[in-house]
Order: C-alpha cells, then sequence, then structure tokens
C-alpha cells in the first residue's frame, strides 16, 4: 500500500533544512500504524508527502501501486481524492455548514448530486452514533462529536488509507477513548490507518508503532499488548 524506499526531502532557505534523511517504510493494506516522535523529528513532513500535500526530493513513494512523484496538482488531488483520507487535531470543520453537510463535501467535489451524498452522509452519522445531530453545526458540539463528523467525512469517500494527524490532541482521555475505538472500528473493515501521535497510550492502541528521530527511523515495532495485552514488543522484520 505504502512504499517509501530512501525519501529525502530538505527545505530551502539561507540555511537549507535536511528533514527527511533516506526514509525507507513499509505499510501494508489494513495495516493499523502510529508514528511518534519529537517536533523537528520529521512526522508532519513525512505526513504531507504520505497524504500527497507535498513532494521529496529524491527517492520514490508508491502508494497503492502508482509512483507519486512530480504530479500535477489536479492528479494530486484526484489520487487524494480516491485514496486518502484525514482526520485533523483541529477537526478542520466548516464552520457555517451543519454536521452533514460536513461530513458529505467530499462526495460534492466527487459530482455526487446532493440527495445521494447527504443520504450517505447520514448513513455515516449514525455510524458514528451521531444521526440525530445531523443539522447540528459545529459550535453546537464537543470536541468528541466534531472528531467523530471528521472521521465520518474522512470515510465518505470511501479512502484506502485514513492519514491522522494527532486525532486526539484536542480531547480529554475519555474522549480520546472513544474516538481510538472509533479508529480501530475503521481499521478492523481493512482501511489501512497511520496516526500521527505525541501520546504513548495512543500508539499502544494501535498495531504497529515507529519512532522518528532526525528524519530518520529510530524504530519500529509490532506492538504486541494490541493483541496479547502484555507489555512486550518486538522488531519489525526489515523487508
Amino acid at each position: 500500500m505504502i512504499h517509501f524506499e530512501n525519501i529525502h526531502k530538505t527545505y530551502p532557505g539561507a540555511q537549507p533544512l535536511h528533514v527527511l534523511k533516506g526514509l525507507d517504510l513499509h505499510i501494508e493494506q489494513g495495516d493499523y500504524v502510529s508514528i511518534m516522535g519529537a517536533s523537528g523529528s520529521g512526522k508532519s513532513t513525512m505526513l504531507n508527502i504520505l497524504g500527497i500535500l507535498d513532494d521529496y526530493d529524491t527517492g520514490t513513494y508508491h502508494l497503492d501501486g502508482k509512483l507519486i512523484k512530480d504530479l500535477s496538482e489536479t492528479r494530486s488531488a484526484q489520487l487524494r481524492n480516491e485514496l486518502v483520507g484525514f482526520v485533523f487535531q483541529s477537526f478542520n470543520l466548516i464552520n457555517f455548514k451543519n454536521a452533514l453537510e460536513n461530513v458529505a463535501l467530499p462526495l460534492y467535489y466527487k459530482g455526487v448530486s446532493r440527495k445521494k451524498r447527504h443520504a450517505m452522509a447520514l448513513e455515516y452519522l449514525d455510524r458514528m452514533g451521531l444521526k440525530d445531530w445531523w443539522h447540528h453545526y459545529p459550535n453546537e458540539l464537543s470536541g468528541g462529536q466534531k472528531q467523530r463528523i471528521a472521521i465520518a467525512r474522512a470515510l465518505i469517500a470511501q479512502p484506502k488509507i485514513i492519514l491522522a494527524d494527532e486525532p486526539t490532541g484536542a480531547l480529554d482521555s475519555i474522549t480520546t477513548e472513544e474516538v481510538m475505538q472509533v479508529l480501530s472500528d475503521v481499521n478492523k473493515e481493512g482501511i489501512t490507518m497511520v496516526i500521527v501521535t505525541h501520546e504513548a497510550s495512543v500508539a499502544e492502541k494501535t498495531k504497529r508503532i515507529i519512532h522518528l528521530k532526525d528524519g530518520i527511523i529510530e524504530s519500529d515495532l509490532f506492538n504486541i499488548p494490541f493483541n496479547l495485552q502484555t507489555s512486550a514488543h518486538h522488531e519489525v522484520s526489515r523487508v
């Protein structure tokens, strides 16, 4: 599904910043991965490249068998719409649209009729337990409700991968548990899940934990507690 080979990324300037330094990464369809690392480790840059929001300098990136390199903005947008759903810490809901309209928005860009996209949006809100809140606006919702709406919006276009950037960063501990359960349930449907997080308690709920440091992968571990409820980990075999 996701294959990075020797990815480098440098931001130009008076003092060029070499952010990613030969990154190799392989994530298979249906994997459930968390990415951790200190500020400046390259997490955001890596996520932007994964989501076809930014390009890289050298190396190769294949997403679902497609080479992602030097694409036009039109082609990049097309592939994002087909393959990727995004969930953000700040929810990124549109304040003047209600929950139903926010969830339906990706289908608008796909040219789906208003009646059909609203019917589908209601189904996805129902999956999130928010069907009765369809007419509420973001300022009338709790943080957990906003994030579940954001997840429904990410899912409605039926992506193959969800990229979640600090999805619980603005939530309390109880709501974090609820949102992580939703993301786990989504992953069980076969959707690849990549979560960037600073929170160890969030990473522990994923199947695999990747630590970035100074633009390289410091460790890449299967999370045994995910299945066995123990504290042991073991190293991912390098392919």
